[in-house]
């Protein structure tokens, strides 16, 4: 160090934060928040307005077919159907059986072993 350089006096920084400084970058961030908001509400309804005037109707027979089952109930029925015994046509004498048990059957038919 030469004798002419000076050293930094310790403590703390003498210049205080610019208080307006930050209140119009606030000011400002807040006012590009609510924009982007308002903006996005603006394009997402013209878009649904958009869609919903290019979109074909509904179908009138919409309500009127599809599962009317819950799933829940559907899927345990089909299950049962799936691993149970039953008729398909009575008066054919055509009847299900358990997956499992025709696979077992076709083996054997097939001269294999299960």
């Amino acid at each position: 160090m030469s004798a002419h350089e000076t050293i930094p006096a310790s403590g703390h920084e003498q210049r205080d934060v610019r208080v307006g400084s930050v209140l119009r970058w606030s000011v400002g961030l807040l006012g590009l928040i609510v924009f982007t908001g308002v903006a996005m509400w603006f394009l997402v309804t013209g878009l649904r307005s958009h869609e919903e005037h290019i979109s074909p109707p509904a179908s009138p027979l919409a309500g009127s077919y599809g599962p009317t089952e819950p799933p829940a109930q559907q899927r345990s029925r089909e299950q049962a159907q799936l691993d149970g015994y039953g008729w398909v046509d009575r008066s054919a004498g055509t009847v299900h059986i358990p997956v499992e048990r025709a696979m077992e059957l076709l083996v054997q038919r097939r001269g294999g072993t299960p």
